[in-house]
Formats: structure tokens, C-alpha cells, sequence
């Protein structure tokens, strides 16, 4: 397929491109790429080579933040364009910034699996109305589709949830025409639980118990060191406290003696 050609497939698709370049830097010396605000990436894929490929890393996030891992976008490079999908994208520990990229090309015609994230939309009767609140333990679903019909994400509403232990499972979403989920069914996506529940009640109600018990045990502590100090008044100091106390505090011999010297 020619460039021109490509091309013109790229916008009948409106799929988004990136165009990238052949990478020779390999290795550590990848380093400098980096410093140079170019991003290292590969190209990789079933019965293909593997290509190690660079591009700059403002076309890559500007990109990336639009399609994430589930958009089907085309590869541009050495004048042809590549159907693939972003994936294994590392971050620098420390600066969050990428500094590795895999771009997964794929055969249009052949299925693939992949995760897909589950988005919300809109807000819960429960929670607007403050009787609930709500929570989402599966945030992606695995599913299988042609890489044209993969959706970028799957959309949950889930205003009609009103009540507490009100939930969506898997099996009750939506999902386009040509989409196989892969995940269970009865897994549970969004579901409203109490505002405060019980376990976390029984939590707050043993903490307030040992915090009760600890000022107890400190007062305590501090009743006994008040009356070891009045106890200690009555009796003679050491030679090492006399530095410290004032001449008022000295014993009546001492005194005596400071007044025959």
C-alpha cells in the first residue's frame, strides 16, 4: 500500500496517526534519547519483526491521552502506515514521564483480547441524596472484538442507583455490537453500600476503646511520677543536683558550714 494510499484509508477511518522513525540507538545509550525528549518505543506483533522505532514524546502523550489503550490508531513510518494499539507503557519512577512505549500492530481482519475501562457517568440517587455511597470495584473488563469494533471504553449510568446494595454487574452492561466479554458475568462493576458501614463503625468503636484506654494508663503514669516528686522534696539531694538547685534548697548542715567557713 502506497503513502498516498494510506493516507487517504487513515481518514476514511479517522483513525489517529503517529508518525514515528526507524531507532538505531539501542541499549543504554538510550539514555540521551531521552534527555532529548525523544521516547523510545518498539513495534511489535504476530508473525512480524519486531522494529525498534523513536518518537517525540509531546506527539506521544498528546496522542496517548486521547486514545489510551484501547483506541486503534495507524503508525507512520517509512512511508507506510500501521494499524496498532498502545500498549505497556513505562514511566520514570521519580518525573512520571513515559520511557518506553510498545505499539501492538494487529490484523484488521483477526480478533484480538484486550482490557477495556469501564467509565461513569452521571451520579447516584443514592449519593445526591446522601443515603449511600457509591463504589466501583471492577474498573476494566476483558473483552474480545476485531480491532476495528473495539470500543475505547464502555459506559455505565448509574443514576438509578438509589438505594444501598443497588449494583451493575458485568453482565448488565452495554457493550457494542461485535464485542464478546471475556470477564464474568456476575462480577459486580458499581454498586451502593452504606455511608458509613457496619465493619467500619466496629473499626472506629475499637480505636476510640484503645485511645480511652491509653489516656487512662498515661494518666496513671503521671499520678505516680507526682507523688514520687512530692516524696522527693522531703529528701536530701544528690551532690550532682546541688549544681542545679537554688542555695534555698540545701540542706541545714550545709548551710551551717558555708557560715563557720
Amino acid at each position: 500500500m502506497t503513502l498516498e494510499r494510506c493516507f487517504r484509508y487513515n481518514i476514511e477511518m479517522k483513525r489517529e496517526q503517529l508518525k514515528v522513525e526507524k531507532r538505531t540507538v539501542l541499549g543504554k545509550k538510550i539514555k540521551k534519547l531521552r534527555r532529548e525528549g525523544i521516547l523510545p518505543a518498539n513495534i511489535y506483533g504476530k508473525d512480524i519483526q519486531s522494529v525498534a522505532v523513536q518518537v517525540p514524546y509531546k506527539d506521544f502523550e498528546v496522542l496517548y491521552k486521547e486514545v489510551g489503550e484501547t483506541g486503534l490508531i495507524d503508525v507512520a513510518v517509512d512511508g507506510e502506515l500501521r494499524p496498532a494499539l498502545i500498549h505497556n507503557v513505562q514511566y520514570d519512577s521519580v518525573t512520571r514521564l513515559p520511557i518506553h512505549a510498545d505499539l501492538y500492530q494487529v490484523n484488521l481482519k483477526e480478533k484480538i483480547t484486550t482490557m477495556v475501562p469501564v467509565e461513569v457517568v452521571g451520579e447516584a440517587k443514592a449519593v445526591t441524596e446522601q443515603t449511600g455511597m457509591l463504589m466501583q470495584p471492577l474498573s476494566e473488563i476483558e473483552v474480545e472484538a476485531l480491532p476495528t469494533d473495539l470500543p475505547e471504553k464502555i459506559e455505565i449510568n448509574v443514576e438509578h442507583l438509589a438505594a444501598v446494595d443497588d449494583q451493575v454487574t458485568v453482565g448488565q452492561l452495554k457493550i457494542p455490537a461485535g464485542v464478546e466479554v471475556k470477564t464474568d458475568s456476575g462480577q459486580v462493576v458499581v454498586k451502593i453500600a452504606e455511608l458509613v458501614s457496619e465493619e467500619a463503625k466496629e473499626v472506629a468503636a475499637e480505636m476510640a476503646a484503645e485511645a480511652e484506654a491509653a489516656t487512662e494508663a498515661t494518666e496513671g503514669e503521671e499520678g505516680k511520677a507526682e507523688e514520687g516528686e512530692e516524696k522527693a522534696d522531703g529528701e536530701q539531694t544528690t551532690e550532682g543536683d546541688d549544681e542545679e538547685k537554688p542555695a534555698s534548697a540545701k540542706s541545714s548542715g550545709e548551710a551551717k558550714e558555708e557560715k563557720k567557713d
